[in-house]
């Protein structure tokens, strides 16, 4: 059963929730190495020790917790569809009764609110900010996946909210552990991003464009079409980056911004390449190829702005 319960939190989907606190982490600015090789003046062992038990605290929240919470409820909703799709799913199949699912969401959902409280604790904060946001996060994935909402009908909403949950909520939680969110361009560039990620998930629904249209799901590439969708795809992600790599250079960072440039050009070339022509036979390979990309410039615009001198 403890296998099963594991295929239900989907671990491969934690990855990237890991990514994104590591994100947050640098764009705040204040986390310390255990010993910096690049900067005689972060070498404070003990310091260092803290944020690294920190920094893996915040990384169980976003992953097997809260994802996996996400992941689970995710599957309870779809049981139905399921049986009739994939009915070999833990949830259709019977290897684990209802009563044994519903424990586990409300396990994954309760200790992680536990552990993000337990986080603000930790990072003697006067409001629970990481709280808040794994409520609002935990909110999200209910609304995504249950009924009368069920965001995921909706191509636009369904999509923007995995891009949100994926690459903005990871990157505030990981800041908010070792800094502050108090400035505007600590929400609206992961807000960007997220866009970029809703352009992202589309390629995932490319394959079930015509499941997706039996069942009523109006994903982008049954609302506009998958040679509508494909475009909507790499223009969110490419248009956002530019977007990212244009207020870099206005704050006078032009190295992070060239670096920025220099990690699209490979991801418009995957997407001229493999996208555009046909985003069907091509989705996988062109994830593959692109998003290390995508998520390396993630890491260097939060570089950039735990590095940046705001008050200059």
């Amino acid at each position: 059963i403890g296998k099963i319960r594991l295929q239900l939190t989907k671990p491969v989907t934690w990855i990237p929730l890991v990514w994104g606190v590591m994100c947050g982490a640098a764009a705040s600015g204040n986390y310390h190495w255990i010993w910096n090789p690049f900067d005689p003046n972060d070498r404070d062992v003990m310091l260092g020790l803290e944020d690294t038990a920190k920094g893996f605290v915040a990384m169980i929240l976003a992953g097997p917790f809260l994802t996996g919470y996400t992941q689970t409820i995710n599957d309870w909703y779809d049981r139905e569809i399921d049986a009739i799709n994939e009915p070999y799913r833990p949830i259709p199949s019977g290897a684990i009764s209802e009563g044994q699912v519903i424990f586990q969401i409300w396990f994954l959902l309760l200790g992680g609110l536990g552990i993000a409280y337990g986080l603000d604790v930790w990072a003697g904060h006067d409001f629970p900010t990481v709280l808040a946001l794994s409520i609002f996060g935990s909110w999200v994935s209910y609304i995504y996946s249950a009924p009368p909402l069920k965001l995921k009908q909706n191509g636009w909403a369904g999509n923007y909210a995995l891009g949100c949950s994926y690459i903005s909520l990871p990157w505030w939680c990981g800041q908010a552990v070792f800094g502050e969110l108090d400035r505007p361009v600590y929400f609206i560039l992961p807000i960007l991003y997220s866009i970029a990620g809703l352009g992202i998930a589309i390629v995932n629904d490319f394959k079930s464009v015509e499941g997706d249209r039996q069942l009523g799901l109006n994903s982008l590439p049954v609302a506009f079409g998958i040679d509508g969708a494909k475009y909507i795809c790499a223009g969110s992600v490419t248009l956002t980056q530019l977007g990212v790599a244009a207020y870099l250079y206005s704050i006078g960072e032009t190295n992070y911004a060239a670096g920025l440039l220099a990690l699209l050009l490979p991801q418009i070339y995957f997407q001229a390449t493999l996208l555009l022509p046909d985003p069907v036979a091509n989705d996988v390979k062109y994830q593959a190829s692109s998003q290390p990309f995508f998520v390396f410039g993630i890491l260097a615009t939060a570089l950039c702005l735990g590095h940046h001198d705001f008050t200059a």
